[in-house]
């Protein structure tokens, strides 16, 4: 008999059951079809007014039917639907959110950063993508993607793979279906209360896996909506294409900050199961990346003056090679030259080529003494 194979919690396919994860907080798990991710859960949260839902997932007819699905199980009526937090700027959590504002009335509640990254990317199609037969929209899309420029670290930026893109803009029949990334109603700042579900939550701004990411935390029930920002079994991304200066120093602090709540009762992540040992997941979650970054200082000599994707090779299976795993790599380069343990440099053809100084850490340390 063939041993089997381990999972990680965030990979489960989605369950049809709705179950009730916190007094008055119901969790559906909706499908998706992401590398190493098999649901995201959508958190519904009750009130006289009504419902919230957290994170409707991916745009497209298969979340959207799955969606339905799971509100018609619970009882929950479509038009009841008052507010829709969406945690961040991905498409498997902000997805459904523009359709559930068209057809429920809904307000989207953001952090006050939340920028659509689908904004960049092609956002609101046009009428040049609406009238494209399916494999002209296909190179219509790529080609606007990969108009914007190049990377922070010099290389072309990558569209999603074809079926990526099928899945999402394809309709049924072919044709293209509107894609547009949510315009927010309710921009939220950090510490800012938001009364929702009979609680009153505060704002929780947590940098790092984006940068607009938003927790929400119930300090009287001891309850956190954790977003990307902890989950279970898995690290989440560290995204290094963005406006932070340090990203990863960024979710450094993210991190110890949540780690500080007292009387915490039930984490809510995004993908994976619930859980409650939130301070011992920050903690192996930095230690994850602390390790990565001593991968890196340990494979200096092999990549002296090297480009972010020679790094990528330290740190990531080629399975993973792409530009999320280059991203994260330039987070934690960029990481190591804000300490003062790398240098960079751009080459002749635009690329970023980073040198690790792997006595640097130590010379850092013995002059802070």
């Amino acid at each position: 008999m063939s041993e089997p194979i381990y999972r990680k919690q965030e990979q489960e396919p989605a369950s049809e059951e709705v179950t009730e994860v916190a007094p008055g907080v119901l969790r559906m798990m909706l499908p998706i079809s992401m590398p190493g991710l098999g649901h995201v859960n959508c958190y519904a949260l009750e009130d006289d007014q009504g419902f919230a839902l957290v994170d409707p997932g991916l745009p497209g007819e298969e979340s959207w039917t799955a969606l339905m699905a799971r509100l018609s199980s619970a009882g929950i009526p479509l038009q009841r639907i008052h507010t829709v937090v969406v945690t961040h700027s991905h498409p498997d959590h902000f997805g459904g959110s523009d359709q559930l504002r068209e057809e429920a009335g809904s307000e989207i509640l953001t952090h006050e950063s939340f920028k659509s990254l689908v904004a960049e990317t092609g956002d609101d199609l046009d009428l040049e993508f609406l009238e494209a037969s399916e494999d002209d929209l296909l190179e219509l899309w790529k080609r606007r993607f990969e108009s914007y420029g190049p990377t922070p670290w010099g290389t072309p930026k990558q569209a999603p793979p074809d079926e990526a893109i099928r899945r999402w803009l394809v309709a049924g029949d072919g044709t293209a279906r509107r894609f547009r990334g949510p315009t927010p109603t309710i921009r939220v700042a950090d510490s800012e209360a938001v009364s929702l579900g009979r609680r009153d939550w505060f704002a929780v701004h947590t940098p790092g896996h984006t940068t607009d990411h938003l927790c929400l935390w119930d300090p009287t029930d001891g309850v956190l909506l954790s977003g990307d920002h902890v989950l279970p079994t898995i690290t989440p991304h560290i995204a290094g294409s963005t406006d932070l200066a340090d990203p990863l120093a960024s979710f450094f602090r993210s991190l110890e900050r949540v780690s500080e709540f007292d009387g915490l009762t039930a984490a809510l992540p995004a993908h994976g199961h619930p859980f409650t040992a939130l301070r011992e997941r920050t903690e192996h979650i930095r230690q994850h990346h602390e390790d990565r970054l001593q991968l890196l200082r340990d494979s200096a000599d092999d990549h002296f003056d090297g480009p972010v994707e020679a790094w990528m090779k330290v740190l990531f299976k080629e399975r993973s090679w792409g530009e999320m795993a280059a991203s994260e790599t330039f987070a934690h380069l960029e990481h190591l030259r804000v300490a003062g343990e790398a240098t960079v440099r751009t080459d002749p053809e635009g690329l970023l080529r980073f040198t690790v100084d792997p006595l640097a850490k130590a010379a850092n340390a013995a002059q802070s003494a």
